[in-house]
């Protein structure tokens, strides 16, 4: 192997595929990057057996030649390195990497290439593109809303499903369900249901910060593997096996109250209340009144502790039907305010036992359950 490329474009490369080096493994070897020559590029490739992800970099290859080397160790040194031309070599016959850029010179020990695990070739199956804007912004408001315990494992991930020429992504842990919907720029000729570990969609959502074409998606016919497609950039993930329950029953068909109020003013009232509702079990109340001829209606966001006090923040409401009240975990509030971007938001709900139903105005594509919390009023 004999090339040269840039440091900053390695730097990147680097910076891509370390997102998927295993961090605590039984397989040493994960804890690798491949470096492979790919024609008039370089191919890096990291794994940690759940996801894959390899990124090409253009480099002028005089030889052939494939190695791997301490991911870390590499990614350290060449960030250290300054902005020059980047020569790198194997040694002939041995395992060791020689990098050398302006005054400075590593030999790095690595392992046979032979020894690094396979990655899938996702080919056959499912096959779409989707918009790189339209992806990065359905994931923004579902993924966080996925369980972070293992104790159930499909709740793991985000519930994908193709259908014509949408795709519908949704996530939820016991406690919240986020529901998104996004077109996709190539419909698909049949209806796939998979679920995708939430961990790949938040790498998926980093990649997409730069992409500005759209991303391909393959599901392979055993639905047990997944490839998002980008430019320079692939990333292969193994797909959570089980059924996602049936969310379309958590949604509330009907209401009673219905508060429409202006985002960041119900955002911040959240954050002010979690300060307080901290030592309360981050539990925080909500008042809706509706107005009258000569008053607006109003949203009361409070929050209690028998120790540390309490807050009341008021903000205006256009409030439809009967005083409402529920109580829900601050977290989930503020994680769902926290994404929408639009003006304002309706909160719908039905009693303080039942689940409020959160979504933009003037949108369809998204909604957002929260379930009560159950308090004295």
């Amino acid at each position: 192997m004999q090339l040269s490329c840039l440091q900053e474009n390695l730097n990147r490369g680097l910076g891509v595929v370390a997102r998927a080096v295993a961090a605590r493994t039984t397989l040493p070897i994960t804890q690798n990057v491949l470096l492979a020559t790919d024609q008039s590029r370089i191919k890096l490739v990291a794994t940690n057996l759940e996801i894959a992800i390899a990124c090409w970099i253009g480099a002028k290859v005089e030889e052939q030649g494939t190695i791997t080397v301490p991911a870390k160790l590499l990614t350290e040194f060449v960030n250290t390195l300054p902005s020059d031309k980047v020569d790198i070599s194997l040694v002939p016959k041995g395992k060791t990497l020689v990098l050398k850029c302006a005054r400075f010179e590593a030999r790095i020990s690595g392992v046979d290439s032979s020894e690094f695990p396979p990655i899938p070739q996702v080919e056959d199956g499912v096959s779409t593109k989707v918009a790189a804007e339209e992806l990065r912004q359905g994931i923004g408001k579902v993924v966080f809303a996925a369980a972070t315990e293992e104790s159930r494992p499909v709740l793991t991930g985000v519930n994908t499903e193709f259908e014509g020429d949408t795709m519908t992504l949704a996530a939820a842990d016991g406690f919240r369900l986020a529901v998104y919907k996004l077109p996709l720029a190539v419909p698909v000729n049949q209806r796939s249901e998979v679920i995708i570990p939430s961990r790949t969609f938040a790498e998926v959502g980093r990649l997409l910060v730069d992409q500005e074409d759209p991303v391909e998606i393959i599901i392979n016919q055993a639905r047990s593997q997944a490839l998002f497609r980008f430019k320079n950039v692939e990333l292969v993930t193994q797909l959570v096996q089980g059924t996602f329950p049936k969310y379309s029953q958590l949604i509330p068909q009907s209401h009673k109250t219905r508060s429409l109020v202006n985002v960041g003013q119900f955002l911040r009232a959240a954050r002010t209340a979690s300060i307080f509702a901290r030592d309360g079990s981050g539990i925080v109340r909500l008042v809706a009144t509706p107005g009258s001829d000569l008053t607006p209606g109003k949203l009361v966001v409070s929050a209690k502790s028998e120790e540390v006090g309490e807050d009341i923040g008021e903000i205006d409401a256009a409030v439809e039907g009967e005083e409402a009240k529920v109580a829900f975990n601050s977290k989930y509030l503020i994680d769902v305010l926290s994404v929408i971007r639009d003006e304002q938001v309706v909160l719908e709900t039905t009693s303080p036992s039942s689940p409020g139903l959160i979504k933009p105005v003037g949108k369809d594509n998204y909604l957002h359950v929260v379930m009560p919390m159950f308090v004295q009023w």
